[in-house]
């Protein structure tokens, strides 16, 4: 599925091939609630690095965490006039790209489950709402994106 994606101000447009587009994982971890998550978790989509074209790239910033003392190589980016989350790339998995739903102007599918993730992280104001087929972990999930869209055969 082609999704295209801006951040809020327009200074960054970007359009990028996603086999698994489906906005199913909630992610609770500190990092995404702080850097994306506006109702205490954020949600990536699996996408093909290779096919990421970025009109405005020059704008984008990049912002690498420090965990444990260590600068994870991992590179969330977002637009430093808006401050709009954007996507996550990491060089240890050169091949995908995981831009925020929340970026996607792109009509997405409906998923038929969640999977909240990183719950042991949560901030004690959310409250998810977890559905009857949702999935539900205090650390990672059992299942990749990849995994999980195969599973439910919602891959084309």
């Amino acid at each position: 599925m082609q999704l295209k994606g801006s951040c809020h101000c327009g200074a960054i447009r970007f359009e990028v091939e996603a086999p698994h587009p489906y906005p199913y994982n909630l992610c609770y971890c500190s990092i995404c609630r702080k850097t994306a998550g506006g109702g205490g978790f954020a949600i990536n989509l699996g996408a093909d690095n290779d096919s990421l074209k970025i009109e405005g790239e020059q704008k984008t910033a990049v912002y690498r965490v420090r965990i444990d003392g260590q600068e994870s190589p991992a590179e969330r980016h977002f637009c430093p006039i808006c401050a709009s989350a954007l996507w996550v790339y990491d060089p240890r998995w050169p091949e995908l790209v995981h831009p925020f739903a929340s970026a996607i102007d792109t009509e997405l599918p409906q998923p038929p489950e969640r999977t909240h993730l990183m719950l042991g992280s949560k901030a004690n104001w959310v409250e998810p709402e977890i559905g009857p087929r949702d999935k539900r972990f205090d650390e990672y999930p059992d299942e990749s994106i990849a995994q999980w869209h195969q599973r439910l055969n919602l891959v084309k």
